[in-house]
């Protein structure tokens, strides 16, 4: 398998699949370049070794063209964060996209349209109507599947070589993630975005120092069961915090008031008890919350049990004593990944417990100690913060790295670890 350390771009166009996802706010301006910054020194590798760039991803969830979602947005960002001018095509295929990447010079950079102003990118159908007959959507989606075939080979056609550093979107079997692979047996590669990526979830997942702590948050523990349970048996301590917090303490018969509470997988929080008991795993919950009389960063707020939460309050943050309890487990471990925060930390009145969380984390990375934080709002609290700096790794997948930790095989991953 090829690497980007190894490989010789001189005279080659490097077709690269970044994740530039970034989020805009009503005027266009990005919010947060995170993952814009993380693909920098893959750019600047290929350019220093004497090559071109072909910059290609998506930006939002389009159905079809619209302006509202054009990288054009990000372009001159993109120029200041690299140093140099950014081409820009206005089509990701097509003559015009053809015509400019074929007269890149080395050093030259190009970025492509929004790959998902194209159907044929996810290989999904668009425009279906509501009331489409199963036959109606089978067909639609062969017609998607056929067209799919030649996109992904007029993309191939923009270059010599294909890297992909897109690791958020590493678990989708997209035209530009995965199905491009196949035009580029031997000269596809990670980039470095995607080797961090890996390096640090290995070492987490495969080969932790001990004792190994898990921190899981999040409103649901339907969304989080997979994950939680792919733990089992890998973690010696797991910390769930959250709306799902409500949940497990309605299973154990506990009174939770207006918390957010899963009613249908009462019997799913007690599996997940017996489960971490049997495996030998210490399962930290919450013993004391801060409640509010409304999902408000203006209500008002006591600190009580949360087996024993009032009718009309609900469950916003965790309380002094288990933000003690929980840094006290996680400043004694070796290794650690946290994903989802452990109250609304939104809102300033109920971001404490969270902040404690990951000033935790941070005494014991300094102490040692490897953290790995993921997930869209443990990298946003993180950020919100200011600690990113002063963690192990900051992982810029989402859906990709829980899928991840999950054990399943992620499409992006495979399509170039196949040789």
């Amino acid at each position: 398998m090829q690497t980007i350390d190894t490989y010789d771009f001189k005279g080659k166009r490097a077709l690269i699949r970044v994740d530039f996802n970034v989020p805009l706010n009503d005027k266009f301006e990005i919010t947060d370049d995170t993952r814009m910054r993380a693909a920098v020194p893959t750019i600047k590798k290929v350019l220093a070794g004497g090559g071109s760039v072909i910059l290609m991803s998506h930006l939002g969830r389009p159905k079809g063209v619209d302006a509202k979602y054009s990288l054009k947005h990000i372009l001159k960002h993109l120029e200041e964060l690299l140093g140099c001018p950014v081409k820009f095509a206005d089509d990701c295929v097509g003559e015009s996209a053809k015509k400019q990447a074929a007269e890149l010079k080395p050093g030259e950079v190009l970025l492509l349209e929004n790959l998902r102003f194209y159907a044929e990118e996810e290989g999904k159908p668009r425009g279906l109507a509501e009331d489409a007959s199963d036959e109606e959507k089978k067909a639609a989606k062969a017609a998607v599947k056929e067209s799919q075939k030649k996109f992904v080979a007029d993309l191939a056609s923009l270059g010599d070589c294909w890297i992909n550093d897109a690791f958020g979107t590493a678990h989708r079997a997209h035209a530009s993630t995965a199905l491009i692979a196949e035009y580029f047996p031997k000269d596809k590669m990670f980039g470095y975005v995607m080797e961090g990526e890996l390096k640090a979830v290995d070492s987490v997942m495969k080969n932790p120092k001990r004792p190994f702590t898990a921190i899981m948050g999040g409103s649901k523990v339907s969304s989080k069961i997979d994950i939680i349970m792919n733990l089992m048996g890998k973690v010696d301590n797991l910390i769930l915090g959250g709306g799902m917090t409500y949940t497990f303490k309605r299973a154990m018969g506990g009174h939770v008031g207006s918390s957010i509470c899963e009613e249908d997988k009462l019997d799913l929080a007690r599996d997940i008890m017996q489960k971490a008991k049997d495996a030998g795993v210490n399962l930290v919950l919450s013993d004391q919350a801060v409640v509010g009389d409304a999902f408000s960063n203006d209500a008002n707020t006591q600190v009580c049990d949360p087996m024993n939460i009032p009718e009309g309050w609900e469950g916003m943050d965790i309380g002094p004593a288990t933000r003690e309890k929980f840094a006290k487990v996680i400043e004694g471990s070796k290794t650690i990944l946290w994903n989802g925060p452990v109250g609304v930390f939104e809102m300033p009145k109920f971001s404490e417990g969270t902040k404690a969380v990951a000033d935790a984390i941070v005494k014991a990375t300094e102490n040692g100690a490897f953290s790995l934080i993921g997930g869209g709002d443990s990298v946003a609290a993180i950020n919100q913060f200011h600690l990113a700096d002063k963690v192990s790794y900051v992982s810029t997948g989402g859906g990709a790295l829980l899928e991840y930790i999950e054990g399943k095989k992620l499409p992006g991953i495979e399509a170039i670890r196949e040789d």
